[in-house]
């Protein structure tokens, strides 16, 4: 297989909940060949027949824990690919056990996993199954807070546009006091900033409102970190690309991810934009107070 093919395989993974019929839905809008619940044993038939003789120039193949037995061999299936001269590249979807709780429930659909047992005995073994499998993703989205049409920018973000090699990013604002967001690849706290929630006529307000952005970003403090920070990113562009891997989530928190961690998530953003890399923003607390 040509390197340069290597942005058109998509393995698509994930807990069940987590949006991954939406995300093959979204792809398929984009043009990519989607292929559905397919045993790991015919992973490498089926990228030959379809990617390797030029049927389709894009192919996603979503497995996952509804083919039984059979998925044990999902890690084996990619190795295998590799050998072959194929760069999968793997997204895998993530959400918390309550949210995946209640979406299972609103669609009154067993887990696969669950069996005569609790649904939440089925998403721990699920999440033991797959655990090697998220460990080696090139991109982890966690839906958790996500409605649909915010996963979908997502994928459009980081797979609608297959002739940019570029690093797409995706910066993520944040509230510390709802925790860390779990797909995170780095994380910057802005708690280091004086926070505009002190000044009464800048609290009902948001990072995205300029009072509050000018007053964020015109901290002396804030302007030599974001020069830093950018240039850190950058070297971090640098080797991810080098190392095949395309996506990053940068994570920037402050205490509720309304003022400072908004405004300078929007900044660093533009910054990123600026040198080259799509960039995504999604504000994941904002208006949650």
């Amino acid at each position: 297989m040509d390197d340069d093919q290597g942005g058109n395989l998509i393995i698509v993974s994930g807990m069940s909940g987590a949006g991954r019929s939406s995300v093959a839905d979204v792809l398929e809008d984009l043009g990519w060949f989607v292929v559905d619940n397919l045993p790991p044993m015919f992973l490498t038939t089926i990228v030959e027949q379809v990617v390797g003789t030029g049927a389709s120039p894009r192919l996603a193949v979503v497995v996952d824990v509804r083919t039984g037995l059979f998925f044990d061999e999902l890690s084996s299936a990619i190795h295998d690919l590799r050998l072959k001269g194929y760069r999968p590249l793997t997204l895998f979807l993530e959400a918390s056990d309550d949210v995946i709780v209640r979406r299972q429930e609103s669609v009154r659909r067993p887990h696969p996993l669950q069996g005569e047992g609790r649904l939440l005995t089925g998403i721990q073994r699920e999440r033991e199954l797959l655990g090697d499998i998220r460990a080696g993703a090139d991109l982890v989205i966690d839906t958790s807070n996500m409605n649909i049409h915010q996963l979908a920018a997502k994928i459009v973000n980081a797979f609608g546009d297959e002739e940019n090699a570029e690093l797409r990013a995706t910066v993520v604002s944040f509230g510390f006091k709802y925790g860390i967001p779990v797909d995170a690849d780095v994380v910057a706290d802005m708690r280091f900033i004086p926070n505009p929630y002190w000044q009464p006529d800048l609290r009902p307000m948001t990072g995205q409102d300029r009072p509050v952005s000018d007053f964020v970003l015109g901290h002396p403090l804030a302007q030599q970190f974001l020069q830093n920070y950018v240039d850190v990113l950058d070297t971090l562009r640098t080797g991810y690309l080098n190392e095949g891997k395309r996506f990053v989530t940068v994570a920037i928190g402050c205490t509720g991810g309304k003022h400072r961690s908004v405004a300078m998530a929007e900044e660093i953003a533009r910054r990123l934009r600026e040198k080259g890399s799509p960039t995504l923003v999604v504000h994941r607390d904002l208006g949650r107070e």
